[in-house]
């Protein structure tokens, strides 16, 4: 095929061939057969491959300033440019055009040998571990269209401001995730031809400029920028994002923005923002995401969002959350066709959810909890068949859980805790199967547990807490597998401890011995994380991440419980927590209490429990919380134990002594009469109270991951590839 190459390259004769210059031809053609590989049109393109002996150089100083600890860079020896991980050369001079050493752990200072490769056109270094500030020298690559130090959370300094220098040819700058100081430079906004800036999560400050005609993607957050929010006039026709979350802009909104005619995302979340939105402040249909969450937004939530109507919108998302909104939910929200994801919680909002909200049958998570709504749960609310979070907590709702929820079979949040609702719980509940949070804590809910609950397989967290359930519990209640919470405690539930099926769960079976950390007074709370994925469109992707703060526990207390503890309860090695306060309980409690070496926290207060207190209970690590007051126990607690550190633990035994010294009499003055003071103040009243309260520790927030990085600790992440 090579020899063939040659021939169609030769000139072509355009004189007759005579029988004198055959024999020339067949020595051409004989050459061409002998000749050796190495003479081939294949040496021309190794020649091409190879790397600048200027450029080498460079790399290899570059390389040997750098900590390499998986050896990515192992590759840079030799000449043959292509051999050379990360690095791009020229095919036609062989000087380097692009570096990209993304997340490659690399450590170590941005080496000044990276400005003498004069052809660069992309340097790409992020989420490695560079530190210290960046070269001034970087400003002579003259021909940079890329630069990108993001997620290095060591690079300081200010932005060097002769960036400005590459105003005919810088397209992209990244330098989000580092801790870069001072004001944005002036000359950025002087690039002609900047689409992408991203210098989020830094130390930045003061006010923000307006930038060129070309920028379409502006990443400001998690910075200190202060002052009023700019209409970056000059990008109205090309800006596509603008994310200025967390920072320290004041004032209103002003109606400007709106005549950003291309913007998809606006995120002015977790801002000084105050007063009304202006009923003049209408968006464009284009529009897809609008964050103006944790401010002090006040007034009627606004009636109208898009330019085109509602009904025109093409908007996914919409947090107006943590601001002081009032009124009533307005109908036209109502009309947003395309919306995924409605978040109004931490308001003011009065009145009724709209009976219409079931026409968003595109909707997956509804977040209203936190206001003054009134009223019943629309029934219409299952035409949201595709919702997968429903978060009503902490209103004024009343009137009975309806049983046509169980269309909602997708469901996998349920949270209606702490309003006015009444009645018992609809066995059809049994098709939302998906369920794998319900909290149903703090209402007028009463009757028996029934079957239905059986058939939520995924549940890893049940709160009932605080209602007025009542009868026996039933034997299948700790039969769920992946189960991490539960809380049935303050209400009437009667008879046995139910034994036997302890040993389904997972997590109260697997003890973590990592978790060792000490505890000076309530144990933390740790994260139940579930993530909601959802694609939306091709282009589009949502993706949610559920943060509730609970415990590996279980809760029983304040009910009418009696009989013994079942033995096979202690044998939990991962419970954490166990309240089993307030009941009717006896018998003694099983030795094997000992081995629960995860636990943390311990309450078996006011029961009429008897028999001694099993040795070395106050030698588990992870103890941190004891309660064993006001029962019938007996016997000698030895000083050697260390139960002085649980200060009004064993109060009220009257016949419970402490050992003072070994061989002397029982001392029973060692036993304060009444819990101390401050451990009732850690414990008042069940643990539910103090670990299991989810209402007051659960928060639905949401931040833009790729085109919005996460604010602060939101609890929700939307994903959104343009």
């Amino acid at each position: 095929m090579e020899q063939e190459r040659w021939v169609l390259a030769l000139p072509t004769c355009k004189t007759p061939t005579s029988h004198h210059q055959i024999p020339l031809l067949l020595l051409v053609m004989l050459f061409l057969l002998l000749t050796p590989p190495s003479l081939s049109i294949n040496e021309t393109d190794t020649e091409s491959d190879l790397l600048h002996p200027k450029d080498r150089n460079a790399l290899v100083l570059f390389k040997s300033q750098v900590q390499d600890p998986y050896q990515f860079l192992f590759s840079w020896i030799g000449s043959n440019c292509t051999n050379w991980t990360g690095v791009t050369c020229s095919n036609r001079t062989g000087r380097v055009i692009s570096i990209n050493l993304t997340g490659m752990n690399l450590s170590g200072l941005v080496h000044p040998s990276l400005c003498k490769l004069l052809f660069l056109e992309t340097l790409i270094l992020p989420h490695n571990s560079f530190y210290g500030s960046l070269p001034p020298c970087l400003c002579k690559l003259m021909n940079l269209k890329t630069l990108d130090f993001g997620h290095n959370m060591g690079l300081n300094g200010t932005v060097p401001p002769c960036i400005g220098n590459f105003s005919l040819t810088l397209e992209r700058i990244d330098l989000s995730f580092n801790s870069f100081t001072g004001e944005i430079p002036e000359t950025l906004y002087y690039l002609k031809s900047l689409k992408y800036l991203d210098l989020s999560h830094n130390n930045l400050q003061g006010n923000l400029g307006n930038f060129g005609q070309s920028l379409v993607y502006l990443n400001l957050e998690s910075n200190s920028i202060s002052g009023t929010l700019p209409c970056l006039s000059a990008s109205v026709e090309s800006i596509w994002v603008l994310n200025l979350a967390n920072n320290s802009i004041l004032g209103g909104i002003p109606s400007c923005i709106s005549s950003l005619r291309e913007l998809r995302q606006l995120n002015l979340s977790f801002n000084g923002l105050r007063y009304g939105i202006s009923p003049i402040l209408l968006f464009s249909d284009k529009l897809v995401v609008l964050d103006l969450s944790f401010n002090s937004l006040s007034g009627l939530l606004p009636r109208k969002i898009a330019e085109g109507g509602s009904e025109k919108s093409g908007l996914l998302l919409l947090d107006l959350s943590h601001n002081q909104f009032s009124g009533d939910i307005p109908l036209t929200i109502t009309e947003l066709k395309s919306l995924q994801v409605l978040f109004l919680s931490n308001n003011l909002l009065t009145g009724e959810i709209p009976e219409r909200i079931g026409n968003l049958t595109y909707l997956q998570v509804i977040d209203l909890s936190h206001n003054l709504l009134s009223g019943s749960i629309p029934l219409n609310i299952v035409g949201c068949f595709q919702l997968l979070a429903l978060i009503l907590n902490n209103n004024n709702l009343s009137g009975e859980i309806q049983p046509e929820l169980d269309a909602l079979d997708s469901l996998k949040i349920l949270d209606i805790s702490n309003n006015e609702i009444s009645g018992e719980i609809p066995l059809t509940l049994a098709g939302c199967k998906s369920l794998e949070v319900v909290d149903f804590s703090n209402n007028n809910l009463s009757g028996a547990l029934n079957d239905a609950i059986t058939k939520w397989v995924n549940l890893r967290f049940i709160s009932l807490a605080q209602n007025k359930f009542s009868g026996a519990l039933p034997t299948w209640l700790f039969s769920f597998q992946v189960i991490q919470t539960m809380d049935l405690s303050g209400n009437k539930f009667s008879g046995y401890i139910p034994d036997g099926n302890f040993n389904f769960s997972l997590k109260f079976n697997s003890s973590n011995f990592g978790m060792t950390t000490s505890f000076e007074q309530l144990p933390i709370l740790q994260s139940l994380q579930m993530k909601l994925s959802v694609i939306v469109s091709d282009i589009n992707e949502l993706g949610f991440d559920y943060h509730l703060f609970s415990a590996v526990g279980i809760d029983l207390s304040r009910n009418l419980l009696h009989g013994e503890i079942p033995v096979s309860l202690f044998g939990l090695h991962g419970l954490e927590y166990l309240n089993l306060s307030y009941n009717f309980l006896d018998g003694k409690v099983p030795t094997s209490l000992n081995n629960m070496s995860s636990l943390r926290a311990l309450d078996l207060s006011h029961n009429s429990l008897s028999g001694q207190i099993p040795e070395n209970i106050s030698c588990l690590g992870n103890l941190t919380l004891l309660n064993l007051s006001y029962n019938c126990f007996s016997g000698i607690l030895p000083k050697k134990q260390r139960y002085s550190r649980f200060p009004g633990a064993f109060a009220g035994n009257p016949d419970l002594c402490v050992e003072e010294s070994p061989g002397e009499a029982c001392q029973t003055k060692g036993l304060p009469t009444v819990p101390n003071k401050n451990f009732e103040e850690e414990t008042d009243g069940p643990i539910s109270i103090w670990v299991f309260c989810i209402s007051a520790v659960v928060s639905f927030y949401f931040g833009i991951i790729t085109l919005f990085c996460s604010a602060r600790t939101r609890n929700y992440i939307l994903q959104t590839k343009l």
